[in-house]
């Protein structure tokens, strides 16, 4: 495919592109037009030149990889995976953001053939590439050999101002300078707008400078001029520098209607309500919308006939390389996720004596797990001494060891989970990442995106209470696992001791349909021994469990969670054998069990019910019920010792013995 730009076809398909735009935007009277139109030539030249993918194999390992940061300019992707000849039809093109359409507002990977990464929030795209391109260096390293080499492909991007003047994007972008991700192609929709004003009005940095100095090598062109563009795209396709690339492309945002042109009324659906005659300018037919003439669709199925020949010449190597490397293959072919309970059965069980901290027993938990599924990477935000999440044995994933299963984020949060989605997104490493729980506000943003396209992201989170103690207020969480919980699709783990935290992260690993996050304590907790290590890491892995049944008939119902389940069972001890505790380490994974399990641990005939956690009640009012009291923190903490802490906010036995006896 390294023939002469075929000018002419292209110019007609960038046209086609800007009408299917300008059709979509006016029919639903929503969406943006700016980028679909100004970056018509660089989608030209993209799909229809310089790119290497196969519509009729989407999920093609050796694919080029497109992220579309700008993702509100998602009638540009729709435009071009349409017109390439991916399954999006000229029918889905014309329902954009109907319902049920795979034409979404902003593209969804779960949606659409084609799209790689969920992307609308701005910046996340970016952050999604580096995990992309962190995942392509990965699997090199990893699996092509000096006679095979199956992976070669490149990661681009398309982003704009928004995106790039997002923290997520700064941090993702420095972390692929440092780490040298010379795979990784960022085009920057440089068009002199954002939404409210022209761009200058916000900001006046050099972008490209910044970049620069980030350690990535920087090109500029005139992304309106075809050949301009191409040559600065091979030129950075191309590169022996060892770095990212950095293609500052020069556009005129919604180009193809004059009377926005090149103003921040473009960004939207403003230059909407002239395409009528401005369609008809562009040479398009007045009576014919969504048109594509049969000239572009002669024009891509011949490249698609050239891209179903580069894939069949790859599918040969692969071949010859599966056939000499047969543990490999079997490696990277392997599609389904251990369950739970397999994984379960490959971690020791913990001394019954045993009194250490989850993070300590998630560090111990860790390894088996890695052993078994030899796909997961880790990585943590400059806090592996705390977070004690490092694969032992998996060495460091750096320029000069490409095949390390531990990734250095820095001091990142923001940028680490994001780039953990791109991993995921990309499906050949099940990534997990850890930093300390009360930032997860930080990667807030892109836990949710990994709930919402079904990530099978792990979150190995420390210091997951006001226990943390001396560090204070800032660092305590008390609302945040409250507010995890809200996230829908969000799996969150408090595990009460050792065995609970097995349990949690076989659910954990084994969890093939969504991120989970793991909350773990500093402090030190004795393990239970009620029940057998088997018994409670079942338990653990339903979410919720009778991990204390009474003896006589039952009166009160006591539930806690993580670090607190202690004092749900030392009050249990002392009020007498009508008394239940129920542990509670994951509400998510408990609410999908049967009704019939759920009665049996949660009898609806017993409504005296006391809860006991080290943070806000507001989840917990679904099983306490009216009736019920909570034993929890409904204000910030304070600076002591854990211990003092967890006592002065009422994190103890007595506590709950007082709910009990009606004295709270």
């Amino acid at each position: 495919m390294n023939h002469a730009l075929p000018t002419d076809s292209l110019a007609l398909a960038a046209t086609t592109a800007r009408g299917l735009a300008m059709d979509a935007v006016h029919k639903s009277n929503s969406g943006h037009l700016g980028l679909p139109l100004g970056c018509a030539e660089i989608g030209a030249v993209l799909w229809g030149h310089a790119m290497h993918y196969c519509p009729h194999h989407p999920k093609w390992l050796n694919r080029d990889r497109f992220v579309l940061s700008a993702g509100h300019g998602s009638m540009f992707l729709y435009a071009w995976l349409h017109l390439s000849g991916y399954d999006l039809s000229i029918e889905e093109v014309s329902n954009f953001r109907q319902h049920h359409s795979k034409t979404p507002g902003h593209p969804e990977s779960f949606m659409t053939a084609g799209v790689e990464c969920t992307t609308g929030p701005l910046g996340q795209g970016v952050a999604n590439a580096v995990g992309l391109a962190v995942s392509g260096q990965m699997a090199a390293a990893r699996y092509n050999t000096a006679d095979h080499q199956i992976f070669n492909h490149h990661i681009v991007c398309l982003a704009g101002d928004g995106c790039l003047q997002e923290g997520v994007a700064a941090e993702a972008a420095s972390f692929a300078g440092h780490q040298k991700l010379d795979n990784l192609i960022l085009i920057y929709d440089h068009n002199h707008v954002t939404l409210d004003a022209m761009a200058d009005a916000s900001q006046s940095e050099d972008t490209g400078a910044r970049f620069a100095a980030y350690g990535w090598e920087v090109h500029s062109c005139n992304g309106n001029d075809m050949a301009d563009f191409l040559r600065a795209f091979e030129a950075a396709r191309d590169s022996k520098s060892g770095k990212p690339q950095f293609i500052v492309a020069t556009t005129i945002i919604g180009m193809g209607i004059p009377e926005v042109a090149g103003t921040n009324k473009a960004h939207g659906e403003a230059g909407a309500k002239f395409i009528e005659a401005d369609r008809v300018k562009l040479g398009l037919p007045a009576d014919k919308h969504f048109f594509v003439s049969d000239d572009v669709k002669k024009f891509f199925a011949g490249h698609q006939k050239e891209l179903e020949a580069a894939h069949g010449e790859w599918t040969k190597t692969y071949d010859a390389w599966k056939k000499a490397n047969g543990k490999l293959a079997e490696e990277l072919e392997q599609t389904k996720f251990p369950s739970a309970e397999e994984l379960s059965a490959k971690i020791p069980e913990f001394p019954a004596d045993s009194k250490i901290a989850t993070r300590k027993a998630g560090s111990d938990v860790l390894q088996p797990i890695c052993a078994a599924m030899p796909r997961v990477v880790g990585g943590s935000a400059d806090l592996y001494g705390s977070t004690l999440n490092y694969i032992n044995g998996g060495g460091d994933f750096f320029p000069q060891s490409r095949g390390g299963r531990n990734i250095r984020y820095g001091i990142r949060e923001h940028a680490m989970c994001a780039i953990m989605n791109g991993l995921a997104y990309d499906g050949i490493f099940h990534p997990s990442g850890a930093t300390f729980l009360v930032f997860a506000d930080y990667c807030r943003p892109s836990i949710r995106l990994a709930a919402l396209s079904s990530l099978p992201a792990v979150y190995i989170f420390t210091h997951d209470s006001v226990g943390v103690g001396e560090d204070g207020p800032t660092h305590q969480p008390v609302e945040t696992v409250a507010g995890l919980r809200a996230i829908p699709h969000l799996d969150v783990y408090r595990p009460g001791d050792p065995e609970e935290c097995a349990g949690a992260f076989a659910a954990a690993f084994s969890r093939p349909d969504g991120p989970t996050l793991l909350a773990l304590t500093r402090q030190a907790v004795p393990l239970q021994t009620s029940l057998s290590a088997k018994e409670r890491r079942e338990g653990a892995i339903r979410g919720g469990y009778i991990a204390k049944k009474e003896t006589g008939k039952l009166e009160w119902i006591l539930m806690g969670a993580g670090s607190e389940l202690q004092h749900a069972m030392d009050a249990a001890k002392q009020l007498g054998d009508g008394v239940r505790v129920v542990s509670m380490p994951c509400m998510e994974r408990f609410d999908r069990q049967s009704d019939s399990y759920r009665e049996e641990v949660l009898p609806k005939s017993c409504r005296n019910r006391v809860c006991v956690e080290a943070g806000i009640a507001q989840p917990w009012w679904k099983y306490v019920g009216l009736d019920g009291h909570t034993v929890t923190i409904e204000r910030f903490g304070l600076s002591a010792p854990g211990n003092t802490v967890m006592k002065e906010l009422g994190m103890t036995a007595d506590r709950v013995i007082a709910a009990v006896k009606g004295k709270v």
